[in-house]
């Protein structure tokens, strides 16, 4: 469904003059280009997802190029907060140690995995939109430039909770099983390029255009894991 719905919302944005921002993942980059995500990095897709999205990605390219589209497309790597249920992170070691259970984590923990904060990225994604001279650009969405493996958000997590850092790394026939259960799993095995590996999100050309400082992973964890304690208070 994602193609149609991007062709006409191009479609309307043309017809009515109206400007386009659109909040992407990386899903169109794939195999060793995840080792280091930037804008430059080559639509490689090889799971299904990312077909789909660099089908996406293309149409607006091609109507920035050719219908004059004034349009922005604005990458995320994978995400948190304080808000859950769409987070990998949060779903695999937030839960699972706020039950007391091992924090879980998928192929190799061992491997550098950038984890861009919610927050800033509704900050970069409204920077943005609100700058004339950004338009007709891919932008990587700020987060911070800590080569943080998977082991390393499970510390970082287990720490702020008082928990045990101890965890589990699934392979991943074990996640098309959980998949059965768990919807978000399900999603998953097609995408274990971006765990086996390392998979870095560079965002340096948005922080040094707009002088901007992402938030760094303790603090972001700090500050989720914070928020989620008062809310179950």
């Amino acid at each position: 469904m994602w193609p149609p719905l991007i062709k006409n919302v191009i479609d309307a944005c043309l017809q009515h003059k109206a400007k386009f921002v659109f909040f992407d993942n990386v899903y169109a980059i794939g195999g060793d280009n995840v080792k280091h995500i930037t804008e430059n990095s080559p639509i490689s897709p090889c799971s299904k997802k990312g077909l789909v999205r660099a089908e996406v990605d293309r149409l607006i390219l091609v109507a920035i190029e050719k219908q004059k589209l004034n349009a922005i497309i604005a990458r995320s790597a994978d995400f948190f907060s304080e808000v859950k249920d769409k987070s990998m992170l949060m779903i695999m070691v937030y839960d699972n140690l706020s039950k007391g259970k091992k924090a879980q984590w998928l192929c190799n923990a061992k491997a550098t995995h950038s984890i861009s904060y919610t927050p800033d990225l509704g900050k970069g994604t409204a920077i943005l939109g609100n700058t004339t001279d950004a338009y007709n650009q891919i932008w990587n969405l700020p987060t911070d430039d800590e080569k943080i493996t998977g082991e390393g958000w499970i510390n970082l997590f287990a720490k702020e909770m008082n928990s045990s850092s101890k965890y589990q790394v699934l392979p991943n026939w074990l996640v098309k099983t959980l998949g059965l259960f768990i919807p978000i799993m399900k999603e998953l095995p097609e995408m274990n390029y971006q765990f086996d590996r390392d998979y870095f999100f560079d965002s340096s050309k948005f922080n040094k255009r707009f002088q901007f400082t992402p938030t760094t992973n303790v603090e972001a964890v700090r500050q989720t894991v914070k928020a989620l304690a008062q809310a179950n208070r």
